[in-house]
């Protein structure tokens, strides 16, 4: 089951918005107007993040994480704020979205009769190669 995110599905107060001047396209325009976006999302104001989805998220994150428990995203790609801000939202909206998801556990499985004798097999064929290639015991 996928759960699915839009925007409007995410509170206002885990959110918090910090606009700054962009190293990014725009020439002189860039220079008077602060067009990066700077996102902080706080993990523990997100009410449906269980324990779980919370580790997978700070997992997910890594250096993005903060030691406050936030989660940082700077996008800076587009002249303007608000392609800045909707390009930020989605990179969370996928953050999330790969943290709701659950790897499915691994099962354990033995190796078969057939696999094994073929691995020793392989390891006798192996062992006669390299036989060969010493030179005789001399008495």
């Amino acid at each position: 089951m996928a759960i699915t995110l839009s925007p409007s599905d995410l509170p206002a107060e885990a959110l918090e918005w910090e606009f700054v001047r962009s190293p990014g396209p725009g020439g002189q325009h860039v220079n008077k107007t602060a067009s990066a976006v700077q996102l902080k999302f706080f993990m523990d104001r997100f009410p449906r993040l269980g324990p779980a989805d919370r580790l997978r998220l700070g997992a997910l994150a890594g250096r993005r994480l903060n030691k406050d428990g936030s989660i940082g995203i700077i996008a800076h790609r587009h002249r303007s704020q608000e392609a800045n801000r909707r390009e930020a939202i989605e990179r969370l909206l996928d953050l999330l979205h790969q943290a709701f998801h659950r790897p499915k556990p691994r099962i354990n499985t033995r190796p078969t009769r057939a696999s094994k004798e073929r691995r020793l097999v392989a390891k006798k064929t192996t062992a006669q190669r390299k036989s060969m290639r010493q030179s005789p015991l001399r008495d």
